[in-house]
């Protein structure tokens, strides 16, 4: 499997609040970023699997709606996540 609980607790250590820490924002959202690279990298190599498509994109409405809730909420956070993520609107 792609996504390890160790590979996932090494993702809240570092954009969460501690490794445990797996309600933050901002670690829900470096966790869907990290599906989100791994679901593109399979559509490149299988181009008509439709389920995996959709549900990657489920996953960036998911994210999106995440950033905006942190846009809204504390716009340094959100400045912060973008910038260490490299992700764009």
């Amino acid at each position: 499997m792609y996504l390890t609980t160790t590979k996932k607790k090494e993702i809240f250590e570092k954009f969460g609040k501690s490794k445990d820490d797996s309600g933050s924002v901002e670690g829900q959202i470096a966790l869907f970023s990290h599906r989100i690279s791994h679901l593109t990298e399979h559509l490149k190599k299988n181009r008509k699997d439709y389920s995996t498509q959709r549900s990657l994109l489920k996953l960036v409405g998911k994210r999106r709606r995440f950033l905006n809730y942190l846009k809204n909420k504390d716009i340094e956070r959100y400045r912060s996540i973008i910038k260490e993520l490299n992700l764009r609107k």
